[in-house]
């Protein structure tokens, strides 16, 4: 029994240093991102995964997790799936998702509503305003809710099938429709398709924790480097909307290529056999590469871009289970933020609104970094507190 109890506390020792390390990320990404002296790799440029790209699939990787971990011992244990209770919670974070992006947009909107049509408003609030983090982690928690606790065949065959259902939509109309104006957020509506790949790469590294303890964080990395691998061969598909330089002119007021999921035969016999920069390196700009589904972008939530976050969520969670059951190392700031990850995504908020505003877009890297120490001392500081006092609010 000493055994079982060490490996679930390792467990959740290890998910929690995840989330929290993902929370500080945010922290980091969300500040920096807006100020002209923040590096590329710490923005979301929507054509290519950066580093504030690996971000939100961590969240969701880590609500997967979680949803396996508590629903999938019950079933484990010979229970019956609580379907009533699931959904209730779902629903809960999906409500406070819509009254919290209302809320932080709220003037705005008011605004809208008495200058513009009430379609139109609605349709962007439903497009871009409320699509944000917390309501994609509800929606795609309902999505896979009904593949919570099957086997992994039919987990993995169901995170396929979304896949290639957001390839098909991606097609016809999504890709398309989400880089319009108003431009959507994370994916968009849709967003759930492909947001389901890393939930349900989750739920499969809780299985492997569960049975392995703390061989697992190896068995976790194999895996993981496949799935990038897999993701970066398909967002070499990009290079065929690589524009030849004698029609770099002729074509530079346009961003989007006409054809983004299925490249022309034209384009296919153009190729010119070039291949995909390596992760984290950025791409030509859209005058020379049109935007399109192969490449990877958060904005359109393409597969390659999920795929190859999960394969990076799988192998940043294998360090912190090794991290947590094998060297018995925790950072404080970690736990803190990952046992409090719901009220530290809320307080993110709270902090831009008071804190930002001292800090001109245009600072120097002083100033920059020492509003960033300020925003995050005041979102670890309260979550700090909560914690001291043993108020615990997670997704």
């Amino acid at each position: 029994m000493s055994d079982i109890s060490s490996n679930s506390q390792a467990r959740l020792a290890a998910l929690d240093q995840f989330r929290g390390y993902t929370m500080v990320g945010m922290l980091l990404v969300n500040f920096l991102g807006s100020y002209e002296v923040c590096p590329r790799i710490l923005k979301h440029s929507h054509d290519y995964c950066s580093y504030a790209d690996t971000i939100m699939p961590q969240f969701l990787f880590a609500a997967g997790f979680a949803m396996q971990l508590s629903l999938g011992r019950r079933l484990q244990q010979g229970g019956q799936m609580p379907w009533a209770r699931a959904i209730r919670r779902i629903l809960s974070l999906a409500a406070i998702a819509i009254v919290w992006y209302s809320f932080c947009d709220l003037s705005a909107i008011v605004q809208k509503f008495r200058t513009e049509d009430t379609t139109v408003v609605l349709g962007t609030l439903f497009k871009r305003n409320l699509f944000q983090t917390l309501l994609h982690i509800a929606v795609t928690s309902l999505w896979i809710l009904p593949v919570i606790g099957a086997s992994s065949r039919v987990r993995m065959g169901y995170a396929a099938f979304s896949g290639m259902l957001h390839v098909v939509l991606s097609g016809r109309f999504n890709f398309q429709w989400v880089n319009s104006n108003p431009m959507g957020i994370d994916g968009g509506p849709l967003g759930f398709l492909t947001w389901s790949i890393p939930a349900i790469c989750g739920t499969l590294a809780c299985d492997l924790v569960r049975s392995k303890g703390a061989s697992a964080a190896r068995s976790l990395i194999r895996p993981g480097v496949g799935l990038m691998f897999v993701a970066w061969c398909w967002s070499c598909g990009s290079t065929l909307y690589n524009v030849p330089a004698e029609l770099v002119n002729e074509q530079k007021a346009v961003k989007l290529a006409e054809d983004p999921v299925l490249p022309s035969s034209e384009r296919i016999q153009r190729w010119s056999g070039s291949t995909m920069e390596p992760p984290f390196a950025p791409p030509p700009n859209a005058e020379h590469r049109k935007w399109n589904y192969w490449m990877m972008s958060q904005r359109g939530g393409t597969i390659s871009y999920t795929t190859f976050s999960a394969g990076f969520s799988l192998v940043v969670f294998a360090f912190f289970l090794w991290a947590c059951d094998s060297r018995k190392w925790q950072a404080g700031i970690f736990r803190t933020l990952g046992t409090n990850s719901l009220a530290a995504y809320l307080l993110h908020d709270v902090a831009s609104w008071w804190i930002s505003p001292w800090f001109p877009r245009s600072s120097g890297p002083f100033m920059v970094t020492f509003g960033f120490l300020c925003f995050s001392a005041f979102v670890y500081g309260v979550c700090w507190m909560m914690e001291r006092r043993g108020w615990l609010i997670r997704v």
